[in-house]
């Protein structure tokens, strides 16, 4: 039987990532072991599972419903293992990954109480504004702001973030203040990723939508570079206040247009194995729902 279950993680880490050699590494492995686990099922199941190229593997059809499958048996082995030991023996690794300043300023803080509460857990941490395939990363969680792309994936969210601009009092010395959004035209405005990079802002004041085409010469890839330069002074920023009230309250940054609201933005944690993940992932996403709440 550990012989079948071996065959199913390795069949599953190999199809995820798409190579031989990074489930090798993963599992603790060599490459032609993983071949040969790999090629023994193939023949035992009378399929083809993976097509194996120089560059790439990449699953057939009959591969894809072997690994839905082989995924729900794996985590129903880890429930039940969980099961048997109680919440309180939850034992593993947690692969997270999360935007930079978001996690490093509200999740990263939050984890020494969850890893007390589960001593047994380990966590491998990936902080980066570039969205990666989650699947192929082997992630277990995913920390998420705005829109969901990944329909297949299972999530939840864990707040609501309202947003907000902010500049620099040099920035502001020297420009002058914004009074109202037509007056950002004629600003230089900091552009970040995902929702915080849009070229159009729209505002909502007393039930009345204005939007405005903005421009700027800073364009940014990653959360702390949007901040070092509305710091710097080079303009100003879409924010909100759970990433940027350190800076407002020590007088860095000075919130703007406070009687206009930006749309907000949604935090969601997902999770690629599916709507139905396992006992640890599920632990950690119910601490951080309370935390957040």
């Amino acid at each position: 039987m550990s012989d079948r279950l071996q065959e199913l993680s390795v069949f599953v880490r190999a199809a995820e990532s798409g190579s031989f050699s990074r489930a090798a590494r993963e599992l603790g492995l060599s490459q032609p072991s993983v071949s040969r686990v790999i090629g023994e099922l193939e023949t035992r199941l009378g399929v083809t599972l993976l097509l194996r190229t120089t560059r790439r593997i990449t699953v057939t059809d009959a591969g894809a419903l072997f690994l839905t499958r082989a995924r729900e048996v794996l985590a129903d082995i880890e429930d039940a293992e969980d099961a048997a030991r109680g919440v309180d023996s939850l034992r593993g690794t947690l692969r997270i990954t999360m935007p930079i300043v978001y996690g490093t300023r509200h999740i990263i803080p939050r984890l020494p109480r969850f890893l007390k509460l589960h001593p047994l857990l380990r966590v491998e941490l990936s902080v980066a504004d570039e969205r990666h395939d989650l699947v192929a990363e082997g992630t277990d969680i995913a920390i998420r702001l705005g829109p969901l792309n990944d329909s297949g994936f299972g999530a939840r969210k864990l707040a609501t973030l309202p947003r907000f601009l902010v500049a620099a009092p040099s920035y502001l010395a020297e420009r002058g203040i914004p009074k109202t959004p037509a007056d950002l035209a004629s600003h230089d405005c900091i552009f970040g990723p995902g929702l915080f990079g849009r070229t159009t802002w729209s505002f909502t004041r007393n039930g009345t939508e204005t939007s405005v085409d903005v421009r700027g010469r800073i364009t940014t890839d990653s959360g702390p570079g949007v901040f070092a330069s509305v710091l710097a002074g080079l303009g100003i920023a879409m924010t909100s206040p759970v990433m940027a009230d350190p800076e407002i309250a020590a007088g860095a940054l000075v919130p703007l247009l406070k009687s206009y609201k930006l749309a907000p933005v949604d935090v969601y944690a997902v999770f690629p194995a599916g709507p139905r993940p396992s006992t640890k992932v599920r632990a950690l996403v119910d601490f951080l729902a309370e935390e957040l709440r």
